[in-house]
């Protein structure tokens, strides 16, 4: 996987790699030792909240389970500042808008927290794509000669081989389809490995999946999902922000929580605002 840093890295090769090439690229140096830090103690608060919420409800039989094992924890900009603050990191908001568009928008994000012992996943592709298996319910000829997907992962803990880093298979994403046990997946794959800080920003239509963690540590990771203005958005991100959040966002954060894209619209309705202020 090529790696490159803020002082190093060209929008157009990036794109190039993403779309001609493995699929992924990794960054390195884009967080400080502090946000990481702050960013993990989070999810750690809200995964541990939410897992007790779960035991209480489903019982004792809870613990010895997947989601005990695997907690997500979503609409992270409303958890902390250091979630804006990573959405919003220029050099990741450049190739961004170099890969799908200058008007882009944020789709998810969300945390990922895998405890030891915690179970891995079928190789899959991501949302828009991710229920590809279903081909009738996508547009005909639908391919990946432009791209309506980009992934963010922000490494929270080690990625490493043990600790279930996730997996992909290189240069998948050029022909655009869902895996199947005939692929082989975890026979060829690749893993994209690195240290807390480093940023991988990958094409979700590359096959990849989160792999078992074997190690002693939890492997923690903020998940981001980006897609172009006009592809619906996975979470309603608004909806889940204040409104004293909403305005004091930032130009760039207005962006990519599509508050600056006013569609869908009721059409009728604005049509009579506008009206009135023409009276």
């Amino acid at each position: 996987m090529k790696t490159f840093t803020a002082d190093n890295y060209d929008p157009a090769e990036i794109v190039e790699e993403l779309l001609d090439g493995a699929g992924a690229v990794r960054f390195t140096g884009l967080f400080s030792d502090d946000q990481i830090a702050q960013a993990r103690a989070i999810i750690m608060d809200h995964s541990n909240a939410e897992a007790e919420k779960v035991t209480h409800f489903q019982g004792a039989a809870a613990e010895d389970g997947k989601i005990n094992l695997q907690r997500r924890v979503w609409n992270l900009l409303a958890k902390g500042d250091v979630f804006a603050d990573m959405a919003t990191h220029p050099v990741l908001l450049d190739c961004l808008r170099a890969f799908l568009g200058t008007d882009m928008v944020m789709g998810s994000i969300a945390a990922n927290r895998i405890l030891p012992g915690g179970p891995g996943q079928e190789p899959h592709v991501d949302y828009p794509y991710w229920d590809m298996h279903d081909l009738p319910s996508h547009p005909a000829r639908l391919n990946a000669s432009y791209p309506v997907n980009a992934q963010v992962t922000i490494m929270l803990d080690p990625f490493t081989e043990t600790s279930g880093a996730t997996a992909y298979m290189p240069g998948t994403q050029k022909n655009l389809r869902y895996p199947t046990e005939a692929d082989n997946f975890f026979e060829s794959c690749h893993r994209m490995l690195g240290d807390p800080g480093d940023t991988v920003l990958f094409f979700g239509a590359a096959w990849h999946c989160a792999m078992p963690n074997a190690s002693d540590h939890d492997r923690n990771a903020v998940l981001s999902n980006y897609v172009p203005k006009w592809v619906k958005p996975l979470e309603d991100l608004p909806a889940g922000l204040t409104q004293d959040f909403k305005a004091s966002a930032s130009a760039e954060l207005r962006q990519i929580i599509g508050l600056n894209h006013p569609y869908p619209e009721v059409l009728d309705k604005a049509q009579a605002i506008n009206a009135e202020g023409r009276t």
